[in-house]
């Protein structure tokens, strides 16, 4: 694929969860996890603590912007308002895939966030299965080292892959090579769904392969399948997509099984994660840090300020929850499950 066609791909992607509904069909299930309400809760509003450690890194709260763009000009402003807000308010930041950037080296000025977040965790990003397709550790290095990142996110997204036009589909021997890359890269990895979610052996193969955390992406939030099928411009192609709209995972659901079988991993909860309580019931259920993308897409295309206005309403829903639910750290809400 020429990289302008990558270029006006990842642009297209853009209007497309910008100005059309591609939700998941499926609900993320944190409508059926409840948290107690503590009426007396023993402790003041400001009492409560969001402060947290993932991979050896303090945040002020247990969120990452999780992935969305870059290769793409209007990228650029995008990326640097997410990073701005990151760094204003303390949480971590995952960049889009950087496919784009490796197909043309111009592109790479679409992710460089660090002159304005030079201490947020920041992740770059690859696709897993480019691994297959002459992707290599040295690419991979380039990746991390030309957006100065602390880790890399690599995702796996074999149903988004079938369903784009020309979609790299052989995920054959893949486990090896990653393996391979997380012992040579030299900064820890996250592997990452793209909305379909991680099953309990598939992350523990992951896991066992040397991959530092996996985020499950789950179910409910944005339908890759359902982008992929408006973006092909082919009825039936979108018709076959719309058949897929509830594929996956449910988050929620994902995340508690994966803390069950897996309690020392280190766990990411995103996939329709939508609020300061979905935040909250997602670290309670067994998330380290939950993700939020879309909603922090519209806001990026304005001005840092419209993103931290966003960052600063979900931060302060989950300490709202916390306190009503009488958790003074996040470590209390395991216990504060109705």
């Amino acid at each position: 694929m020429e990289p302008g066609s990558i270029e006006a791909r990842k642009s297209r992607h853009l209007d497309i969860c910008l100005e059309e509904d591609v939700a998941s069909t499926r609900e993320t299930g944190f409508g059926r996890v409840r948290l107690r309400h503590e009426a007396l809760p023993e402790l003041a509003l400001e009492d409560v603590e969001t402060v947290t450690e993932f991979l050896g890194r303090a945040l002020r709260a247990p969120l990452v912007i999780s992935s969305m763009t870059g290769g793409t000009q209007r990228a650029k402003a995008i990326n640097r308002n997410l990073a701005l807000a990151a760094e204003r308010r303390g949480v971590a930041l995952a960049l889009g895939s950087q496919r784009a950037a490796i197909a043309d080296p111009s592109q790479i000025e679409t992710y460089r966030v660090r002159d304005v977040a030079p201490h947020i965790l920041l992740f770059a990003n690859l696709g897993a299965v480019q691994l297959n397709y002459g992707v290599g550790l040295d690419d991979a290095r380039r990746a991390v080292d030309d957006v100065g990142a602390d880790g890399l996110y690599l995702h796996l997204n074999p149903l988004q892959e079938a369903l784009q036009p020309s979609g790299d589909t052989d995920f054959r021997g893949l486990l090896p090579k990653i393996a391979a890359l997380a012992s040579g890269l030299g900064v820890p990895i996250v592997a990452k769904s793209v909305g379909s979610g991680i099953a309990v052996a598939t992350a523990r193969r992951l896991l066992d392969a040397g991959v530092a955390a996996i985020d499950v992406a789950g179910a409910g939030g944005t339908s890759w399948a359902r982008v992929e099928g408006r973006r092909s411009g082919d009825a039936r192609r979108e018709a076959l997509a719309e058949t897929f709209a509830g594929w996956g995972y449910p988050t929620a659901e994902a995340t508690a099984a994966l803390r069950a079988a897996l309690p020392s991993a280190l766990l990411v909860a995103s996939g329709g994660v939508r609020s300061g309580i979905d935040v909250a019931k997602a670290i309670a259920i067994g998330a380290d840090l939950a993700g939020i993308a879309l909603p922090f897409l519209e806001p990026a295309t304005r001005s840092a300020d419209a993103v931290v206005e966003a960052l600063d309403q979900v931060i302060a829903g989950l300490r709202i929850a916390m306190f009503a639910s009488g958790s003074r750290r996040l470590a209390d809400l395991g216990s504060a499950l109705a």
